[in-house]
């Protein structure tokens, strides 16, 4: 007979292969270089990511995914019976129609949520989508995981509705949590990273239209304005902030900004910050927020860097993508590419401004590459007669607000801009996008002509590229290619060989024959009123 001491022993060791065997399932297999099965490896890649996850999730979720012993609750989210009754075949129709994929255990239950009222919230929350007519395919298929408490990977190009996917299962976790914890101080309990004060700034726009409805209070925190404000609203207590990475580190550091009731955290457009060298600041802020949270990480790509920190930070997540893990530009616009010279690029812009902007009241946004180009081309514009106004980092913020103000009340409708608009700026009438100067990335080229064809609605996007642009040749015939758009011959003039690109720290997106990584930043702090 085997004594009680010896089979605790027992259990033990058979407890501790069980873990050891579980974790060597989540070894990454390396990717063979065959070309055939490069889909099917990126695909284990992901199933491996989320299987690390699970491994880890196991000492606060169950298999079945219900929560055990958590502080507070996460599971809002019952199917309702429209959505319960689609069938199989249903369900991959409307995947199949919008591109979707999923990965994750316990997928198969979350079936997409086709009107708004199947999400099952209050009415009241329900208000904020009342402008729209259906959910899209992120929010359609995000909701439900959100709902029931699962943390998230949300994959999908820009344009696509990602700020409501994440804001209306967090107003649902936010109002239960201050219902069921009256009177207990606390700092914020919902926390969103963005890589941009416009792209912030956009996510508190719908925040402040919610707390109308929800009473909830919100503040959004960002560099290049004084502090005091952001201080003082800190104090005063918020249950949302919304945040760039570098000045939350500061108020971080000063104690304004307590972050451990932090339940409900979103990392948007994680693969652009990691590219901008946030890595280090989005790990020390994440280590500071509740060890029981929720977490939502959207991104445009899924690059290694994303999915390391997807890896470390999300626990039994559940990914969703809509269209493809890769790069690539929206389906509604229309992509028209010219090779050009340096010298005629102006007169180009005259003709299409004549072509395009016969009414001179529809909206067309112009991306140049550097500030004092965006300030010229703005001067000169109006000069010619047309209303215009410009975007860059050499205008203050107060500047910057006005000019995009003015520009979506149609007040000043052409709008010069640098990348500083390529990822911030959320206007759904944005007729036509024109690179007058192409981007140093195509990231951000896809980035800047998702500013048009937003909200289900179609637009044109003119790129002039020249030969000092050649080192992104290659990549551009891709993305045209990939979205069945007409590539001019001339563009075949060009190397069209894609060199392969570093993700590291200030190495993003670097060819490495294009000369050696930035050095690293060394932090320069700012007088309150810098």
């Amino acid at each position: 007979m085997v004594s009680l001491e010896n089979e605790d022993i027992l259990k033990s060791n058979k407890a501790k292969k069980r873990e050891s065997e579980a974790i060597e399932e989540t070894v990454e297999t390396p990717v063979p270089k065959k070309k055939k099965k490069k889909k099917k490896n990126k695909e284990k890649e992901t199933e491996t990511v989320v299987k690390k996850s699970e491994v880890e999730a196991k000492d606060e979720v169950s298999e079945d995914g219900s929560e055990e012993n958590l502080p507070f609750r996460k599971d809002f989210y019952s199917m309702h019976e429209i959505t319960t009754g689609m069938s199989k075949e249903e369900v991959k129709a409307y995947h199949d129609e919008h591109n979707i994929v999923m990965f994750g255990k316990g997928r198969k239950k979350f079936k997409p949520i086709l009107t708004f009222p199947e999400l099952g919230f209050s009415k009241s929350i329900m208000k904020i989508c009342s402008k729209f007519d259906r959910p899209t395919p992120i929010q359609a298929q995000c909701w439900p995981v959100l709902g029931s408490g699962r943390d998230i990977i949300g994959i999908a190009e820009t344009g696509s509705g990602k700020t409501l996917a994440f804001t209306i299962p967090a107003l649902a976790h936010i109002k239960e949590r201050m219902s069921t914890e009256p009177g207990k101080k606390k700092g914020p309990m919902m926390l969103i990273i963005a890589p941009t004060r416009e792209l912030a700034m956009q996510s508190q726009e719908v925040l402040e239209e919610a707390s109308n409805i929800v009473k909830i209070r919100s503040i959004c925190v960002y560099g290049g304005v004084p502090k005091h404000s952001q201080r003082h609203g800190l104090k005063s207590g918020v249950e949302v902030v919304v945040a760039t990475p570098g000045r939350l580190i500061d108020l971080m550091e000063e104690g304004c900004c307590d972050l451990s009731e932090v339940s409900y955290l979103v990392l948007d457009e994680a693969d652009r910050m990691l590219d901008q060298g946030f890595e280090r600041d989005i790990r020390k802020i994440i280590e500071k927020t509740h060890k029981s949270r929720q977490t939502a990480l959207f991104s445009a790509t899924w690059p290694d860097s994303v999915r390391e920190l997807a890896h470390e930070f999300l626990k039994n997540p559940i990914k969703v993508t809509i269209g493809s893990d890769d790069l690539a530009a929206g389906s509604r616009i229309k992509q028209i590419v010219e090779v050009i010279e340096d010298r005629a690029r102006e007169q180009k812009l005259d003709k299409l401004l004549k072509e395009y902007h016969k009414s001179r009241k529809n909206r067309i946004l112009i991306f140049v590459l550097y500030k004092k180009e965006a300030a010229r081309i703005e001067t000169n514009l109006q000069r010619a007669g047309w209303a215009c106004n410009s975007i860059h980092g050499d205008k203050s913020q107060e500047a910057r607000s006005q000019a995009v103000e003015n520009f979506k009340s149609g007040k000043m409708p052409l709008l010069v801009a640098t990348d500083v608009a390529a990822r911030g700026l959320d206007i759904p009438d944005v007729d036509y996008v024109i690179n007058f100067s192409f981007p140093l990335t195509i990231e951000d080229y896809v980035h800047r002509i998702g500013r048009t064809g937003r909200a289900g609605k179609t637009g044109t996007a003119y790129t002039f590229f020249q030969t000092c642009d050649k080192a992104r040749a290659g990549e551009l015939v891709k993305v045209l290619k990939d979205s069945n758009q007409t590539v001019p011959k001339e563009m075949m003039n060009f190397d069209l060989n894609i060199k392969k690109k570093e993700h590291k720290l200030y190495g993003a997106f670097v060819p490495r024959d294009y000369g050696q990584p930035m050095k690293q930043a060394s932090k320069i702090t700012f007088d309150d009123d810098d």
